[in-house]
């Protein structure tokens, strides 16, 4: 059976402070989403779809796409305004991205088999990408089901300011059972990890509890379940109509306790490292030569 790797690559970078997912990272030159497409590939991913911005498109093919279409079948959907439902108008002056959601519906054209979800400026590790493809094979047959691999939380923050995570919770069936998007999480000078969102002394989090790095397992379902909540969502008022976004963990939170979506989580001990700013750059960078060095992966993707 066929399963597809949707790459989200269409985000503004503006923490990061320009376009991170082309960024050449690795020792030979590599940008941090072929490291992500190689473990797919081998995990037995034969399809992979890039949600890009549409002036992008030329880069990304000479980059990456053309690179791979030797290896797996590439496609490209295009996140922009023009993909918003019909009637919707954003307000004047709206330039941003609508969120998660938004990026994966653009692809519901592509794509008609059970699928993977991931961020361009994110590493996952393999072990996550052979977990997930043996999930959604398991999902063939199945509607209302979807999975998650899930990170320690202590181990996705960045020294270099505060991050956004998905915070879940977990029943003893390893089901999801609740998704928190939680905001300006950072780690205090006492060691602790805090939640400044609202509270200036910053809100103790557990620093093991399980996070969403938006790695998600979806069946062609979702398409339908998503287009139908993303646009109640743009309908209704928010308070800041400039900045307002729909995202993934909160989109499956919903679909959780309104339509019965069931969500596996994943255990792996794959590693987690990303690019949030610019000063993340260095670490990610070590990291992936030690992974080469190793001979984890080959000399040169």
């Amino acid at each position: 059976m066929h399963i597809s790797l949707l790459i989200m690559a269409a985000g503004l970078g503006s923490r990061y402070g320009g376009d991170k997912q082309i960024d050449r990272i690795g020792p030979n030159g590599e940008i941090l989403m072929e490291y992500s497409i190689h473990d797919a590939i081998e995990a037995g991913f034969d399809k992979v779809v890039f949600v890009i911005k549409p002036e992008m498109e030329a880069k990304f093919r000479e980059m990456v796409g053309n690179k791979i279409a030797g290896k797996t079948a590439v496609h490209y959907a295009f996140q922009d305004y023009s993909s918003l439902p019909e009637g919707f108008v954003p307000p004047e002056g709206r330039t941003k991205p609508y969120g998660t959601v938004h990026a994966v519906l653009c692809a519901k054209n592509i794509i008609a088999e059970p699928f993977a979800v991931i961020n361009a400026d994110d590493y996952y590790g393999r072990d996550a990408f052979v977990a997930m493809a043996e999930s959604l094979k398991s999902m063939q047959d199945k509607k209302a089901a979807a999975s998650m691999v899930a990170y320690d939380l202590h181990n996705t923050i960045s020294a270099n300011g505060t991050v956004t995570r998905g915070v879940c919770e977990r029943d003893a069936q390893n089901h999801l059972v609740k998704v928190t998007e939680t905001y300006k999480i950072q780690a205090a000078p006492d060691g602790t990890i805090r939640d400044y969102a609202s509270d200036e002394q910053g809100r103790l989090l557990d620093p093991n509890a399980l996070v969403s790095m938006n790695f998600w397992g979806f069946t062609p379902w979702f398409f339908e379940a998503a287009e139908r909540k993303f646009r109640e969502f743009l309908f209704r008022s928010h308070p800041d109509v400039m900045k307002c976004e729909y995202v993934l963990p909160t989109l499956v939170d919903e679909l959780m306790r309104e339509e019965h979506l069931q969500v596996d989580v994943l255990n792996t001990h794959a590693m987690w490292f990303g690019m949030t700013y610019r000063e993340d750059r260095e670490y990610v960078i070590h990291e992936l030569k030690k992974l080469h060095d190793a001979g984890f992966y080959p000399r040169s993707l």
